[in-house]
């Protein structure tokens, strides 16, 4: 596993130009990717068909088709992975439901609290909620993606955008009440 210093390195010449950066960074985030996407599938129903390799593979795909993506660390990397690995999934959900009434993929917000199946939120309403709080405070919206999509600690996130841990936790707590009400239509406009 590379240090963030050598893939930020790494990150820098590939925004240069030099193609074979590509070649020296892939090895040293996959089993980061990998393991982001195997805690995506795993708040996942159970019949899922995307396998981790598949998803990361596909998360892949969809940044290198991005024109323009400028990735400064390796913590923004990996957000931004975990996003388009996100984004994938809600896709794979509207197919999923547009196939089969009543279906869906299913993730909890509190990851240290386990849940039944059926008292998790869907994906969905999730994003849609996720959406909505980054209208509103895109700082909010962001800290959970990197704490529960990027598998980032509260000290990684705190480096990354550049604030205290202390603000990271009131963060977090702040954007999962205001997710839990607004996916039972409850959370206010500001």
């Amino acid at each position: 596993m590379g240090t963030p210093g050598e893939v930020t390195q790494l990150l820098q010449h590939l925004q240069a130009g030099d193609q074979s950066a590509m070649e020296k960074l892939a090895p040293l985030v996959y089993s980061e990717l990998r393991r982001i996407a195997a805690g995506f599938l795993r708040r996942e129903r159970s019949d899922h068909t995307l396998q981790p390799t598949a998803l990361v593979h596909e998360a892949y795909l969809k940044l290198a088709a991005e024109s323009g993506l400028s990735l400064e660390s390796k913590s923004h990397l990996l957000g931004i992975a975990a996003r388009a690995m996100r984004q994938i999934l809600v896709d794979h959900s509207r197919r999923h439901k547009a196939q089969k009434r009543g279906g869906g993929m299913k993730i909890e917000l509190d990851e240290n609290t386990p849940a039944a199946a059926d008292d998790l939120p869907e994906i969905l309403s999730l994003d849609t909620a996720l959406k909505q709080l980054a209208e509103l405070d895109p700082r909010k919206s962001e800290v959970i993606e990197l704490k529960y999509f990027g598998g980032m600690t509260t000290e990684e996130i705190s480096v990354h955008l550049g604030v205290s841990t202390a603000t990271v936790t009131r963060d977090l707590r702040m954007a999962q009440s205001w997710i839990r009400r607004a996916m039972r239509g409850e959370a206010a406009a500001g």
